[in-house]
């Protein structure tokens, strides 16, 4: 078994195997990721190399899927205002990143990236302190690895 199918063997099954806040937090690291590759595709002055163009919009694009992705999980009826301000800034994430993409805006790219980075630690700390059991099943296309 090569590195790469071991790595990716090993990824599964810490999928599989994670508790829901785990499985968040592996969202939201995924999603730092693809926006600090993304950032670093932009030059200064907002101009991305043609050969790199189709690597950042997959990056933006994964990172929109990732939080539609948050966007499903929320339990709006649960979850009260933290679900509604979650939701409303998954919202506004989604926008940003879509006028970042059309423009190649690195500030909005950067933006989000540290939104999201201090969601994460957030949620690093809410899923190590709390029981959280193996999630169940996850039936999710979603692959969020860069």
């Amino acid at each position: 078994m090569g590195y790469n199918q071991a790595y990716n063997a090993y990824q599964s099954t810490n999928i599989k195997t994670a508790s829901q806040g785990r499985l968040i937090v592996l969202l939201y690291e995924a999603a730092v990721k693809n926006l600090k590759s993304a950032s670093t595709l932009i030059d200064s002055d907002g101009k991305i190399k043609a050969s790199n163009i189709e690597k950042f919009s997959n990056l933006i694009q994964k990172t929109q899927a990732i939080i539609s992705e948050l966007q499903v999980s929320l339990d709006m009826e649960k979850g009260g205002d933290i679900a509604k301000n979650l939701m409303s800034l998954y919202l506004y994430f989604n926008r940003e990143l879509t006028d970042a993409s059309i423009n190649h805006n690195k500030d909005k790219v950067t933006f989000v990236e540290n939104m999201m980075s201090e969601l994460l630690s957030a949620w690093r700390t809410a899923s190590n302190s709390t029981a959280n059991a193996p999630a169940a099943v996850m039936h999710s296309s979603l692959n969020i690895t860069g």
